[in-house]
């Protein structure tokens, strides 16, 4: 079990990493005034899940904390440590790193209390087979990784990275990526995390077609009602728009008839049951299979509004939902092949 140091100089101030952990996450979800529940529906996790981690009952692994530090818009230092001071130079010595254990990873924070956050540095120490854990981890900004000792694989989009000592990898960190020690050894690397700057949409990524594989041809969808709108319902919308685009350029639009709730009425009332999060129950994630049957020969859905289980489904099928606040089906499939298309996860309900 990991522990925490409040006063480092005092052995029995120890605490538990799980619960301190669970404190911090029930401080601020409660002070931006979110039940559980609504914080499920924001992180796309299980309300349970969130429930273990508030009591101290499970260590979240480095990807969970990283969805909902996305979902509460704090960095993911603010799940173990105090309110920051906002110091503009900070001091960190050797012995008085504040950290903890997150699943198999220990985090330590090498820049505490920094104004603005701007800049997030972290000395991460993984034993062999431990990693970032199941999910990839997505966030604004850029990525610094140096390793310090042994060595450590990363995993960014789908090309993968072996790390030894003295090697580095910085990338856009948008890109889905994950790590892991499979040496032998001790890995330890210094991580650094660069969020993006104030003046971009909270919780906004950018898409683009190099993204997807770099596909010379691929297609994209956009739910519609009337073929050149982009609908606010995901599960209402009776049709599919699907864009062809080669080299830059649509060269095919094809109209496709896609199921919603008017066919699952006898089910409907049963979404969301045992406790999951909006649409995140196994029965809601079939019908979102369903839905998506038409389209599953497409890398990206446009969509103006979806439910989280909805967004979660999509992406369990390999297709990247983007919620836009684009209307016009072609403004918001050139503004995809442009790269200036953001992703509005905050309208997620």
């Amino acid at each position: 079990m990991g522990t925490i140091a409040a006063d480092p100089a005092r052995a029995d101030d120890l605490v538990p990493a799980e619960v301190l952990v669970g404190r911090r996450l029930r401080d601020l979800r409660s002070r931006q005034g979110l039940s559980l529940r609504a914080l499920a529906h924001r992180s796309g996790l299980n309300i349970n899940t969130l429930s273990l981690i508030e009591n101290g009952k499970t260590s979240p692994s480095v990807s969970t904390l990283q969805q909902l530090a996305f979902a509460l818009k704090v960095p993911i230092a603010a799940f173990f440590e105090s309110d920051p001071i906002d110091k503009q130079v900070v001091f960190t010595s050797a012995a008085e790193r504040p950290g903890t254990v997150f699943g198999s990873t220990r985090m330590q924070n090498l820049g505490k209390d920094l104004a603005g956050r701007a800049v997030q540095p972290f000395m991460v120490t993984l034993e062999p087979g431990k990693g970032s854990g199941e999910q990839t981890i997505v966030h604004t900004g850029h990525e610094f990784v140096y390793c310090l000792r042994g060595s450590l694989h990363y995993q960014v989009e789908d090309v993968n990275y072996d790390l030894k000592n003295g090697d580095c990898l910085l990338f856009e960190a948008h890109l889905p990526h994950c790590w892991e020690n499979k040496g032998n050894d001790i890995a330890q690397v210094l991580l650094v995390l660069c969020p993006s700057d104030e003046r971009e949409v909270p919780g906004g990524r950018h898409f683009s077609p190099r993204i997807f594989k770099k596909e010379i041809s691929m297609k994209i969808a956009a739910i519609t009602d009337d073929g050149k709108t982009i609908s606010q319902h995901f599960g209402r919308a009776p049709y599919y728009l699907v864009l062809t685009i080669e080299e830059g350029k649509i060269v095919h639009r094809e109209k496709r008839d896609k199921m919603g709730h008017t066919h699952f009425n006898k089910q409907h009332a049963s979404e969301g049951s045992q406790g999951a999060g909006h649409g995140m129950d196994s029965e809601s994630h079939h019908k979102h299979i369903s839905m998506a049957e038409v389209i599953s020969d497409c890398k990206v859905l446009l969509c103006g509004g979806m439910g989280m289980g909805a967004y979660e489904s999509m992406r369990q099928l390999n297709i990247q939902p983007i919620v836009t606040d684009l209307s016009d089906i072609d403004e918001a499939a050139q503004a995809f092949i442009d790269g200036k298309l953001i992703d509005h996860t905050e309208l997620l309900h």
